[in-house]
């Protein structure tokens, strides 16, 4: 994938190139990077960058903390990123209009912090983090579909690898669109899913906390300064997981120019869905189970003893709108790995369907995704590691590096109440990376006599 085939003609990519729109030889910008889309499609791309199936462990966040220290923290987070994202658009707006247009992360960091290193360092993070999500979408989307085959035949052959092989095959076939534009349709289809199992998931929350014989509700935290502690930093590294993305100059690339002020229409867009499904997920979640909330609250509403505390048809079309959407989100973040197979390996002196550049594409697609694939049979333990990653991954890409970026290129006054609250925000997060980081590798170990390759079951 990051090798350079013998027929291509495209240079190497040199650590802090900028203003790469410009350059006629970059397939990855011409192709997968194409600047044709409006600000309600970069909004569409940025929903399903964000808000996934990752808002039903909300109110697993919430008890780590309890209510008044749960809703704090998912408002504290809710506007640090999108303050961050704000300011991130407002860095790459303002480089374009100094000449030095940037359609990549890994660029713009380099560019303006002028070291080799960080080049490596981003497009690693970047690299890492992407084909985690895409294998995780994967995993997650396969056991989707063995809930519901056993639904229909308890005592059916079918193991999560077959089902994990259907999802591969569907994601091989849809990953053949050609560019990240050529995804807005799909993520506005993405973006309503969303909605939908957001809505199934709060009626069956509310509906389950309302039964004679719900659930008793405990809200209390544990009697351990040191255990409530630990949780507190895990749940707020959760909120700032599901709050992550780390391709923001990716989806801003996507803007027909001038992009300067449509990203923040898209942010707008973006951060009014994640208001209604991040917070009534988390609330009515919460509020129906309290401290004995799963990790997802699906598996709270259809417990492995006992029936269902939501209606079947419920249960069953929220579980179809996931395993949807879990599609878009595996296509949304392989977006990177094909920008850079296709700098690498395409020619955009010729047509992005002329037989030099498709066969390259599909043969270099299809074992993407099937090394994903792979992975996700091989690894169904795959969350507790994509956690570790997450941790370690998504804090610096969104929490980090769009304020020290800002204070570099902008260079606010150190009078300015605006560089201190930067900083603040930088050091706070840096903390909150590295406990959830070491809260996530403890998890890890403590699951790891359930780990089995290839095992039927996903471990929780």
């Amino acid at each position: 994938m990051n090798g350079k085939p013998p027929y291509a003609s495209v240079p190497e990519e040199k650590p802090g190139a900028c203003n790469a729109k410009s350059d006629p030889a970059d397939a990855g910008a011409t192709f997968v990077l194409q600047s044709k889309g409006t600000w309600y499609h970069a909004g569409f791309h940025l929903t399903t960058a964000i808000v996934g199936p990752t808002v039903l462990t909300l109110p697993y966040a919430l008890r780590g903390m309890g209510w008044a220290l749960g809703l704090t923290s998912l408002t504290v987070v809710f506007f640090v990123t999108y303050y961050n994202y704000a300011l991130m658009s407002k860095v790459l707006d303002h480089c374009e209009s100094h000449g030095r247009r940037h359609i990549r992360f890994r660029e713009l960091a380099a560019d303006i912090l002028g070291s080799g290193w960080m080049f490596y360092f981003v497009v690693t993070v970047q690299a890492t983090i992407n084909t985690g999500v895409s294998i995780g979408s994967i995993l997650l989307a396969g056991d989707c579909l063995q809930i519901m085959y056993s639904e229909l035949y308890p005592d059916g052959p079918l193991k999560l690898y077959h089902f994990i092989i259907i999802v591969t095959v569907v994601l091989i076939l849809l990953s053949q669109l050609p560019s990240f534009h050529s995804l807005r349709h799909i993520n506005l289809a993405s973006l309503l899913l969303c909605l939908g199992y957001t809505l199934l998931v709060v009626v069956g929350c509310f509906r389950a906390g309302a039964l004679k014989d719900a659930p008793r509700k405990d809200y209390s935290l544990s009697s351990s300064k040191y255990d409530r502690a630990l949780n507190a930093f895990s749940s707020i590294a959760i909120l700032a997981s599901v709050f992550g993305n780390g391709i923001l100059p990716e989806i801003q690339a996507t803007l027909a120019p001038p992009a300067a002020g449509k990203m923040a229409k898209a942010l707008r867009l973006c951060y009014l869905v994640i208001f209604f499904t991040f917070y009534s997920a988390a609330i009515s979640g919460y509020w129906a189970f309290g401290s004995q909330v799963s990790s997802n609250v699906l598996e709270s509403l259809m417990p492995d003893s006992g029936p269902s505390l939501a209606p079947t048809w419920l249960l069953g079309l929220a579980v179809v709108f996931v395993l949807l959407q879990l599609l878009a989100i595996g296509l949304v973040y392989s977006q990177v790995a094909y920008e850079i197979m296709e700098k690498n390996s395409a020619d955009s002196t010729q047509g992005m369907f002329s037989k030099r550049n498709l066969i390259p594409r599909i043969i270099l697609r299809t074992l993407y995704m099937i090394f994903c694939g792979f992975m996700a049979a091989m690894l169904p333990f795959f969350g507790d590691i994509v956690a570790v990653v997450v941790a370690i991954g998504f804090i610096p890409l969104d929490f980090i590096l769009p304020l020290l970026l800002y204070n570099m290129e902008i260079r606010p006054s150190r009078g300015k109440p605006i560089y201190w609250m930067n900083l603040s925000i930088m050091v706070i997060f840096t903390i909150v990376g590295i406990i959830g980081a070491v809260s996530s590798v403890r998890k890890l170990v403590i699951d790891a006599n359930q780990f089995k390759l290839f095992s039927n079951n996903v471990i929780d």
